[in-house]
């Protein structure tokens, strides 16, 4: 009960709180009017088209490669984009490289090093610019090591002004 009271007693009263802002009001030197606010201009930038969004995604790993285009495929339906084709290469991409196991003789002594490279490749339709961005900003924070991604932007653009179409001459 004590604590109650207390409490009570450390509060401030309702009129001292309204004398305190209304001073405070009063003590305000200039007041600004209010101004109008104009409109923002009425150009209107339209977001970009594209037919279509290609991602070559390549890797050492392809087990890897697996995991992220199922991962590129479902990210891709959640945000309800059209995915066309998904396929990977029959055959790695092998580079190899010759090195002498001693620089200066014995020609016969060699070593051969094999880097393999994997490819799976993602086609994407009919996105807008604001979605593919969003899309490809996703995907390429969660790439993992070991991967490159590719990505070709094919965008739809409007017929310019200075090619006409044919006339019919009858």
């Amino acid at each position: 009960m004590n604590a109650i009271k207390l409490l009570w007693r450390s509060t401030p009263s309702r009129s001292i709180l309204f004398n305190y802002n209304t001073t405070r009001l009063a003590s305000a030197a200039t007041i600004t009017p209010i101004q109008r606010i104009e409109p923002p201009p009425s150009t209107i930038k339209l977001d970009k088209l594209y037919k279509r969004v290609e991602l070559e995604m390549r890797g050492i790993d392809p087990a890897v490669l697996l995991s992220y285009s199922w991962f590129c495929i479902a990210a891709a339906t959640h945000l309800g984009i059209d995915v066309t084709k998904s396929w990977a290469l029959r055959k790695a991409e092998k580079e190899r490289h010759t090195l002498l196991r001693c620089v200066h003789i014995y020609k016969k002594h060699r070593v051969q090093y094999e880097v393999r490279s994997y490819f799976r490749f993602i086609h994407l339709q009919r996105l807008t610019g604001s979605t593919c961005d969003t899309y490809l900003e996703y995907i390429e924070r969660n790439l993992p090591e070991g991967c490159a991604l590719k990505v070709t932007k094919i965008e739809c653009q409007t017929i310019p002004d200075h090619i006409k179409p044919p006339v019919d001459e009858k």
